[in-house]
Formats: C-alpha cells, sequence, structure tokens
C-alpha cells in the first residue's frame, strides 16, 4: 500500500494513495476527494501532489485536475473531452493531456 501524509491545519493525516479519487487544484489550495469519507481542503498547490502521489496511479488531465487511474470509468465527450469517474463525477480533460491519455 502507498501511503501520503498529508499536511494541514491541525497536524498531518495519513492517507493511503488508493482511497483518493481525485484532487483538484485552486489558486494555493487543493480540494482532496476520498473513495470514503468526506472531502478534505488543505494549502497545498496541485504540483505538491504530482510529486508526493505514485505517478503510476494517478494522471493529471486538466491544469486543476490529477486523477486516480483506479476510478476512472470511461473518457467520454465530444472528440473525448471529459472522464467519468467511478462516483459519478466528470472531470474535464485539457486538450494536450488527451495525448497522453489515448497512448496509456
Amino acid at each position: 500500500m502507498n501511503f501520503i501524509q498529508i499536511p494541514f491545519d491541525r497536524g498531518i493525516r495519513m492517507v493511503q494513495a488508493e482511497e483518493i479519487i481525485r484532487v483538484e487544484g485552486c489558486s494555493n489550495y487543493s480540494k482532496i476527494f476520498f473513495a470514503s469519507g468526506r472531502p478534505m481542503t488543505v494549502a497545498k498547490v496541485l504540483h505538491w501532489f504530482e510529486d508526493h502521489l505514485p505517478v503510476q496511479m494517478f494522471a493529471r488531465v486538466h491544469r486543476s485536475h490529477l486523477v486516480n487511474k483506479i476510478f476512472v470509468y470511461e473518457i467520454n465527450g465530444c472528440n473525448y473531452s471529459n472522464l467519468l469517474l467511478t462516483n459519478g463525477e466528470s472531470i474535464p480533460i485539457s486538450r494536450r493531456k488527451k495525448i497522453l491519455l489515448k497512448a496509456g
């Protein structure tokens, strides 16, 4: 199992990478969405999560979205412009990242 230590306002939280569905970046904060439980907002940029999460499990599909490949249900939309996740969420895919997703 892959664990990540996420610093937040009350200390450090140990999280299994397999429990993270996606991370959404918003300015200097990131919102982490978990398979079980409520989302968590932390004062870390999305690039920090890219460096600390396993690269074989997570893909940066958009400027503001890092997605766990385990939870990707399908790539859909006009010209493959969205990812549909197993929890029902739809995430946009940037034009440059489409090429990487099709190859992988």
